[in-house]
């Protein structure tokens, strides 16, 4: 039983983005090492001059790490073929697209067989594994008890008076 090769897939678009980053991080950078050399040069110019190199460098290296794991991920990713292997010796090769059905839940792309477990199998955390939650104390203090029992007393006589409840109370005030 051969597997099919796996092929790379280059998306244009995504080409055409990475270089367009890297070409205008590097002119950036250029610009930069030109306003260090002026007369009115600072090292906060310099600096900048020797940071837009890195950030060109990590669009490289971002786009070349999002093809290996694309390499990596197998069978799975839209638009790659299924291996005899896994669709039996008699079968046809097919894509993808055609095999899995709709509403599966089987991951697709960068993350196809990256884990033993499937993506939708939940996971429960077991029983004794986190610590209790905290009960509040049932505090018997007559002072505090008594202090609680005043304040629902002006909560209930607060809509008591001759106005609707929760109405602004009329406080008289001066601006002088």
């Amino acid at each position: 039983m051969s597997a099919t090769p796996r092929r790379t897939v280059h998306r244009p678009a995504l080409v055409v983005l990475v270089v367009v980053l890297a070409v205008a991080a590097l002119a950036l950078g250029w610009w930069q090492w030109e306003r260090f050399s002026s007369a009115s040069g600072t090292a906060q110019n310099l600096g900048y001059a020797l940071q837009w190199p890195l950030f060109a460098g990590f669009a490289l290296y971002a786009y070349f790490r999002f093809v290996r794991l694309e390499q990596e991920s197998g069978p799975g990713a839209p638009g790659t073929t299924v291996s005899t292997a896994l669709a039996g010796p008699d079968a046809p090769a097919e894509t993808v697209d055609e095999v899995r059905p709709a509403g599966s839940r089987a991951k697709t792309g960068l993350f196809t067989g990256r884990r033993d477990a499937p993506a939708y199998s939940p996971r429960e955390i077991p029983a004794g594994f986190l610590p209790e939650r905290p009960r509040a104390a049932r505090d018997d203090d007559p002072v505090l008890a008594e202090y609680n029992s005043y304040l629902a007393r002006l909560n209930a006589d607060d809509g008591v008076a001759d106005r609707p409840a929760g109405a602004a109370r009329e406080t008289e005030r001066s601006a002088g």
